[in-house]
């Protein structure tokens, strides 16, 4: 008898068991269509119309004409066939810590500036942006990867983010304050290439993607016009940290406006050229033969606060910004790689206003398309996801951002993005009233 019962308890815990891993067991992924009126296909740079997207949990898993895709019975549909549709847009250089006044710094908690910066990098992502790369905190100290680590264990919605957290500079040349009051700004300063090294090795070690650096500082005009940039690091020193961010598989970002800090720059062969306004031909042949993406930032520095300091300092005679386009001009000629970053930090340049810069590359020279292909594609590139983002194909995430009209016909377009899905997940809708969602289509 007591066999019995011991048997029975027996059958009973693993018919319970297995009860309990049934329950368990994890549920099929949401299935998803999208109906395209014009999907724009970032390798052609070419719109398509009348496309199908299916999506499965957080990935693409087929997409066509819709003529040629079929939607499985009772898939949730989503109606965007009178908008346009692009891969998720990236920016490749945003500063998600708002640039605040020393007086805001010394009055805002560390936590504080956190909730500030996840705040801006949601306003980001609802503008279309599901990926950015964070080009440096602003004496926050590891803070964006906090923020990243946050938004990849889903505890908030943001972007996809790669980040470069404290920055690099040279020591002497990162102080604010009068003579005798050294206050240390953003940067982790270095003096010669041993003591890169070890910071560099130090800033992969609290989660850096990328290593930002400041080869070059402030800019001046001489009277007769002539553009002078301080450098800073020498180049033993700049070619220390390329080595040891690309032993460690890290790339390095170069704040640059001209001189000969960028020229260092591009010959110890960092991956992207963030300004670079004064660019020369030689140093644009390095870069094409050395494959450097050039982040152009030009409404950044087209700003009215560039405009009334150089106005100010030459009493209205030369600009950085007129410099900027001719330079600008001679890069789509000699084919450099230009990348979209935008350089938005808060303040002065609004976080979500990021469409700025699509229409003044426009402006200046650049096909739309072209322009579009820079923020998803060629991005995606630079980052090295060209597997995961910047193309709407099977397979990588559904990251998709809409718009009312064609942005190929009229760029700004992208500066009122209607609709933005991130992994699947719809993060903003306001076409059609913001409901368009069916089911039960054949």
């Amino acid at each position: 008898m007591i066999r019995w019962k011991s048997a029975l308890g027996t059958c009973l815990g693993i018919i319970s068991f297995a009860a309990l891993l049934c329950c368990q067991t994890p549920q099929a992924p949401q299935i998803i269509a999208v109906r395209v009126g014009r999907l724009f296909d970032s390798k052609s740079a070419q719109m398509l119309a009348n496309q199908v997207i299916v999506i499965q949990g957080e990935r693409i898993s087929d997409v066509g004409p819709a003529d040629q895709v079929k939607i499985p019975a009772g898939t949730q549909v989503i109606d965007l066939s009178q908008a346009s549709v692009l891969p998720g847009l990236v920016d490749g250089h945003t500063h998600v810590y708002d640039t605040l006044s020393a007086g805001n710094r010394v009055n805002t908690s560390i936590e504080a500036w956190t909730l500030l910066a996840l705040k801006e990098a949601q306003v980001d992502l609802r503008a279309g942006f599901t990926t950015v790369r964070d080009v440096g905190t602003h004496g926050e100290g590891y803070g964006d990867a906090d923020v990243r680590n946050a938004i990849n264990k889903g505890l908030f919605d943001g972007p996809r983010m790669q980040v470069s957290t404290r920055g690099i500079g040279a020591s002497g040349s990162d102080y604010i304050g009068i003579p005798g009051m050294k206050i240390t700004a953003g940067n982790q300063n270095i003096t010669g290439p041993a003591d890169a090294r070890e910071v560099v090795r130090e800033q992969i070690r609290y989660g850096a993607d990328w290593i930002k650096i400041f080869p070059a500082g402030n800019y001046s005009f001489s009277p007769a016009g002539e553009l002078y940039v301080e450098p800073t690091f020498t180049l033993e020193e700049v070619q220390a940290i390329v080595d040891e961010a690309h032993r460690h598989h890290r790339k390095v970002a170069a704040h640059a406006f001209g001189g000969e800090g960028l020229r260092n720059a591009v010959v110890a062969g960092v991956d992207t050229v963030e300004h670079g306004q004064a660019l020369d031909e030689s140093e644009m042949t390095m870069m094409v033969q050395k494959g450097i993406y050039w982040d152009v930032t030009g409404f950044r520095y087209s700003m009215p606060e560039i405009l009334e300091h150089d106005r100010k300092e030459t009493g209205g005679k030369y600009s950085l910004p007129a410099i900027h386009e001719k330079t600008f001009t001679m890069a789509l000629a000699k084919g450099v790689k230009i990348m979209f970053g935008s350089g938005v930090d808060g303040n002065p340049y609004a976080h979500g206003t990021q469409g700025n810069e699509f229409e003044w590359l426009v402006r200046h020279g650049m096909a739309p398309a072209k322009v579009i292909q820079a923020a998803t594609s060629v991005d995606a590139e630079m980052l090295g996801w060209q597997d995961r983002i910047g193309t709407v194909e099977k397979g990588k995430y559904a990251d998709l951002v809409g718009v009312s009209g064609d942005p190929v016909k009229d760029i700004t377009e992208l500066q009122r993005v209607k609709f933005v899905m991130k992994g699947g997940k719809v993060v903003r809708n306001d076409l059609n009233g913001g409901t368009l969602l069916s089911r039960g289509e054949k």
